[in-house]
């Protein structure tokens, strides 16, 4: 009983703790980098190279054959001995050979499939590290959207309770008959307005969290995360050109690495094309011997005596000289010369696009700033008109409509600001995405 007590404290312990974990940055990029289905396949993809790159090295090795045979013949044919003509019998024949065989020289076309393999392993390495660098920026994006979310939740929670607060007032200075019974209805309004407010972003807070958990495949209904501090935008966390960003990009980048190696590969392909005008020189070994026997034979030995007495060696060299492949060997050649320049251009195109593409997320990061910086004054602008609201209000200057307006003002700046400071933390992420900073700090 004792035993069974301390083993069910313990379980309960870590239930409740396996409940109440939060996901860190971190474990939520470890955790897809390692489930995520895209992943798995590349991974799959790149054993397969593996076990590519070891049956072209296994080229370069003689080809080892052996056989055993046992045949009846009944009728007439042809005793596999003598190689005399037998009518009429039952004739029982036993043989077994053992064969090497070796490609002394074939063009260098096993040596260039040999260096293909060993690039496709290279590029299934480059793709799978492309792949994982897209899933991380990907669950960046999902965990930076719950926190927006989770920031935009608590700002509506706020608002609903200063409306809560400002309806307790309002009905106390009409209780007092300061002010009119109609102010407590707009007060109302307002503070069901806010409650809605805080369903949706609620909504979207749980939306969000589903978002991620899914892109996790994680089901967990009580799945939450670590809440970060986001740093305040500022021109510290802004880069300065554009040019390191780029250089540093087209370098090391795994697209544009990939580009290249599909240049490489498809260059071994002409080489391999080529192979097709070269001929062809392969050597041969076999060792064997034959048993047979009828009823009609002249002669008859024991099986082992008759398999020593027939047993013999062969030796065979073979030269094949390609003449004329009906143009096979020449629209190969072609087809791969043409792949060449495809790939060249592939490469331009992929450099063009990252060009492209880190030029405008400098752009986006720049206007970004400039975005939050005005949402900034805005807001400072606005906390000041909804606080000297608020005592015009209190003095009777204005009414509950006027006040409320200035507190959507207000609440709008707010949000304004949220959504200025997480665009700019995003966009700033990509270009540390591009400039190979980690992307979990």
């Amino acid at each position: 009983m004792k035993h069974i007590l301390i083993f069910s404290l313990v379980f309960s312990f870590c239930n409740t703790y396996a409940q109440n974990k939060k996901w860190s940055l971190k474990d939520c990029v470890n955790h897809a980098l390692q489930n995520n289905i895209s992943v798995k396949q590349s991974t799959n993809s790149l054993l397969i190279n593996e076990q590519d790159v070891l049956q072209a090295k296994g080229q370069f090795l003689p080809a080892i054959n052996a056989s055993l045979g046992q045949r009846l013949s009944i009728g007439s044919g042809f005793d596999p001995v003598t190689n005399q003509r037998i009518n009429n019998q039952t004739t029982h024949s036993f043989n077994y050979n053992i064969g090497v065989n070796q490609t002394i020289f074939n063009g260098f076309r096993t040596l260039n499939l040999y260096k293909q393999s060993l690039l496709n392993l290279e590029t299934s390495k480059l793709e799978l590290n492309r792949i994982k660098d897209d899933i991380a920026l990907n669950v960046v994006n999902a965990y930076l959207n719950v926190l927006f979310n989770k920031e935009r939740l608590e700002m509506a929670s706020n608002q609903y309770l200063f409306s809560k607060k400002q309806l307790d007032q309002i009905t106390s200075l009409v209780e007092a008959g300061v002010q009119p019974k109609v102010n407590i209805y707009d007060a109302q309004a307002t503070l069901s307005n806010d409650a809605q407010n805080v369903t949706l972003a609620n909504n979207n807070y749980n939306l969000s969290l589903l978002s991620l958990s899914q892109l996790l495949q994680i089901k967990d209904n009580n799945f939450e995360i670590e809440i970060l501090q986001v740093d305040t935008p500022s021109k510290a966390l802004l880069y300065n050109a554009v040019d390191p960003i780029l250089n540093y990009a087209l370098e090391h980048r795994n697209e544009i690495k990939i580009a290249e190696k599909n240049i490489e590969n498809a260059a071994l392909n002409v080489d391999v094309s080529k192979s097709g005008y070269y001929p062809t020189v392969t050597a041969g070994y076999g060792f064997g011997s034959v048993w047979s026997e009828s009823k009609n034979d002249f002669i008859r030995q024991a099986f082992f005596r008759e398999l020593d007495l027939n047993k013999g060696h062969n030796f065979n060299l073979n030269v094949n000289i390609p003449i004329f492949s009906r143009y096979q060997n020449k629209t190969s050649v072609a087809r791969a010369k043409i792949r060449v320049t495809n790939s060249a251009l592939n490469l331009q195109q992929a450099k063009l696009n990252l060009e492209s593409n880190i030029q405008l997320a400098f752009a986006d990061a720049q206007a970004a700033f400039k975005t939050y910086q005005g949402a900034k004054k805005t807001l400072e602008a606005q906390e000041l008109s909804f606080k000297n609201a608020q005592e015009r209000y209190q003095l009777g200057a204005i009414n509950t409509f006027d006040l409320d307006q200035s507190r959507v003002r207000f609440v709008n700046a707010q949000s304004a600001l949220i959504n200025a400071k997480y665009d700019f933390v995003f966009k700033t992420k990509i270009l540390d995405f591009y400039i190979g900073k980690p992307l979990t700090r």
